[in-house]
């Protein structure tokens, strides 16, 4: 999809069966963690087709990966004569680079990076992943539009104290610590299923890696690391969009490959607030739900994602009565609320908290997709809208986490 594409959407009831690609969120950090070993590495229910995985197999060939892709399989080689520590990149950036910059200290002893890229959620610097590095060794600077880092020999085990719980750092930690001489600890890490996605593929690579809950990982650094063959666990948030999308245009959607086990508590939240839910073998049943009004404030996982916010703004719109939603992460994320407004949403922001006043219809209207979850929350808007058609600009930016997009909502629309 071209970045001037836009969006159209009617109002639609989702019915029938859709499948649930590779996690974005953890397909990326596997491709990153792909950098540590000159093996094979093959990854299955994995979403090719998304754009951020685009843009990141394509990096991995500019450092001297070659991959094969096909369906929900992809295969990555090493060509050992195109090895290099310069990610050289002037088009679109993804935020994984941090973790490409990690991965490549850790196995080359160096490498430099563009500043990083990918939405733009209030205050995300990169000063947490300088410190791990300069913790683990490594000397760290900016350059000509490069964060660059070099270490005198391999990085070196230490413990790594992050002051919040950081997904994008406790990734990197692990990355960085695999090849790292020693034990590497890192306290006070973000535990989320991608992250244990990521442990458990690192561990079938030879990493020695302990999950002491919240409180440490522990990782025993190897002076190399295999090939593997590896499966993505499903994508939480399209789990639970078209779960929301289906109970908000009163639907009945089967929803395969659906990771229950990581949506217990956002799932408890919905079923309080009128979702139903059927278990199948494999799947879930969604149907004969209503939206209720929901109370719900973001936090680390199991809890609430931030990303899952708009979701909810959506569902709780859908209701009637008074919805609060309150962001401790991004606590200024609510940009997609004025988006909404456009369509007919009724909220005002009370300090760090988003009040919408439920139960008014949406309006099909031209809006804009400010990030990825702004956008998905626009489509499921639009979806519901009772007269109009909605449009979306820069919907590029859903396809960014959204495989198939288009084909998954053309089976379901019918």
């Amino acid at each position: 999809m071209k970045h001037n594409e836009v969006l159209k959407v009617k109002k639609a009831t989702l019915n029938g069966k859709v499948r649930i690609s590779g996690a974005k969120n953890s397909a990326l950090r596997l491709l990153a963690a792909s950098l540590l070993t000159d093996e094979t590495i093959e990854l299955f229910n994995f979403p090719n087709g998304l754009l951020d995985i685009k843009v990141h197999l394509e990096m991995l060939k500019v450092l001297g990966k070659e991959y094969q892709a096909s369906g929900d399989y992809v295969r990555i080689t090493e060509n050992d004569s195109a090895t290099t520590t310069t990610l050289k990149w002037d088009e679109r950036s993804i935020r994984n680079t941090l973790l490409i910059l990690g991965a490549l200290t850790a196995r080359f002893g160096e490498g430099r990076v563009p500043l990083p890229g990918g939405c733009k959620l209030g205050e995300r610097k990169y000063d947490l992943h300088v410190m791990l590095l300069e913790r683990l060794g490594a000397k760290v600077w900016e350059e000509e539009g490069y964060l660059c880092a070099k270490s005198p020999g391999r990085l070196k085990g230490n413990d790594i104290f992050l002051p919040m719980r950081s997904t994008g750092a406790t990734e990197n930690s692990i990355i960085a610590g695999s090849l790292a001489e020693g034990t590497t600890t890192v306290w006070n890490p973000h535990i989320r299923p991608e992250i244990l996605d990521l442990i458990n593929m690192l561990g079938k690579m030879g990493a020695k890696i302990k999950v002491y809950g919240q409180k440490c990982i522990v990782i025993e650094g190897a002076k190399k690391l295999n090939g593997v063959s590896h499966s993505v666990i499903p994508d939480n948030m399209e789990a639970l969009t078209w779960a929301i999308g289906s109970v908000i245009t009163h639907g009945d959607v089967e929803i395969q490959n659906f990771p229950l086990e990581h949506l217990e508590v956002p799932l408890i939240f919905l079923k309080e607030s009128g979702m139903k839910i059927f278990q199948g073998a494999d799947s879930i049943i969604v149907k004969d739900g209503q939206a209720y009004p929901v109370e719900i404030s973001t936090g680390p996982y199991p809890g609430i994602n931030s990303d899952m916010q708009p979701l909810f703004a959506v569902y709780g719109a859908r209701s009637r009565g008074e919805s609060k939603i309150v962001d401790l992460r991004f606590p200024g994320r609510y940009g997609y609320a004025e988006e909404l407004q456009k369509m007919g949403l009724n909220y005002t922001v009370e300090g760090d908290m988003l009040v919408i006043n439920g139960g008014q219809s949406f309006t099909g209207a031209t809006v804009n997709a400010l990030d990825l979850r702004a956008g998905i929350a626009l489509l499921l808007a639009g979806l519901t809208a009772e007269e109009g058609e909605t449009i979306i600009e820069n919907s590029w930016q859903i396809e960014r986490g959204y495989e198939n997009l288009h084909t998954k909502l053309k089976g379901l629309i019918g």
